[in-house]
């Protein structure tokens, strides 16, 4: 059995020549096929499976390629639903700028303020910083063993608390003094979710479904809690262990995903992402204020408030990547908000990022035709 053993599927028929044509100086949209081909330079690249949707003018295209688990012929589902990793992080900054919105937080409120005695340093610390990791907080994935390790396989059913994450990270001092570093963090967005329950009084997960997933029908989204499952159809997810000096593939699809928390916990499918990031990034989510600090980046860093920058020959793409164990993948947006890509792959023993970006940079500046 190939591990590209490819299937794909689309919203609508592979367009002809005719259907091909679009309005003057707007892009031509891949058809399934070359998608599909696409996908399959992402699993030779090393990936178990790749899925993808891209979506402008109304139009949408989606494709896979791989299989769902190894040693089957089984297709990746279209509708697949995956771990989304640290693209939950724009769902949490989301909520917490519209408890800003609504005058309940503000951007410069310390966390020592939102949160009294819980992080030392909180003082210092500003929600904005959280945000825009500019925090200094320790790293919490520091704390715990590698994903590519046996000792996290042991872990991997155990329940973990927001508040007990937190506290592994702020045992340890500041990185860097606030403010003055911009280094990736997901200790500041455990903080965050712990400031949401603290002022609302029902949990991030709560919260996200109140105000994101209900209202935009994101009927594929979940936020499991502890549930080891993924609900729904989906590809199975591999972690490459080092066993006897060999990498080895181990399935990782079932995980207790507290350990990855507000910073990370949320599953998804790639129709999902689209339509909840563009409804963000067109401002449908946020007033015009804050949608110009979700995109102001702090010492030329790209973090905004939750979101990234992504630099383009075509302009500036913002949207978010993120990992979970076994799975990757990615959501952006085009410069004129038009177009929307999301990708998602399982893990194998290669190294398929590159051939993942580089799909995304050319969708996201895909020239007319």
């Amino acid at each position: 059995m190939s591990l590209t053993t490819a299937t794909a599927s689309a919203v609508r028929p592979s367009a002809g020549p005719a259907d091909r044509q679009e309005t003057a100086g707007r892009p031509t949209e891949p058809t399934e096929q070359e998608l599909r081909r696409a996908l399959d330079a992402v699993v030779a690249a090393g990936a178990t499976s790749a899925t993808a949707e891209i979506r402008s003018a109304g139009r949408t295209v989606r494709a896979t390629s791989g299989v769902a688990s190894i040693g089957s012929d089984r297709p990746v589902p279209a509708n697949a639903r995956f771990r989304i990793g640290s693209e939950s992080k724009t769902f949490l900054a989301t909520v917490v700028l519209q408890l800003v919105a609504e005058r309940r937080l503000r951007l410069d409120d310390t966390v020592e303020r939102r949160l009294p005695g819980v992080v030392p340093d909180g003082h210092r610390i500003t929600v904005r910083q959280l945000l825009n990791h500019t925090s200094g907080l320790y790293e919490v994935l520091a704390t715990l063993p590698s994903p590519r390790s046996e000792e996290f396989l042991q872990l991997r059913w155990r329940t973990w608390t927001t508040a007990e994450l937190v506290a592994r990270a702020t045992a340890k001092p500041l990185d860097f003094a606030p403010g003055t570093v911009a280094k990736y963090s997901n200790t500041g967005y455990l903080v965050l979710g712990m400031i949401v329950e603290r002022l609302t009084g029902r949990s991030y997960a709560q919260e996200i479904k109140r105000r994101i997933i209900r209202p935009l029908h994101l009927h594929g989204t979940s936020l499991p809690g502890t549930r080891t499952r993924i609900p729904g159809p989906h590809a199975s997810g591999y972690l490459p262990v080092e066993r006897d000096g060999v990498p080895q593939l181990v399935d990782i699809t079932r995980i207790n995903p507290s350990i990855m928390n507000a910073g990370g916990d949320i599953i998804s499918t790639t129709e999902d992402l689209n339509r909840f990031f563009a409804a963000l990034l067109a401002g449908e989510l946020l007033p015009r204020s804050l949608m110009r600090e979700l995109r102001t980046t702090p010492l030329e860093s790209r973090f905004g408030l939750g979101v990234i920058k992504r630099e383009l020959p075509c302009g500036d793409a913002w949207g978010k990547d993120g990992d979970a164990p076994g799975y990757s993948g990615m959501t952006f947006v085009s410069p004129d908000n038009q177009r929307q890509i999301t990708v998602s792959t399982t893990w194998g023993l290669g190294r398929a990022g590159n051939a993942v970006q580089a799909l995304v940079d050319a969708e996201l500046c895909r020239p007319a035709r």
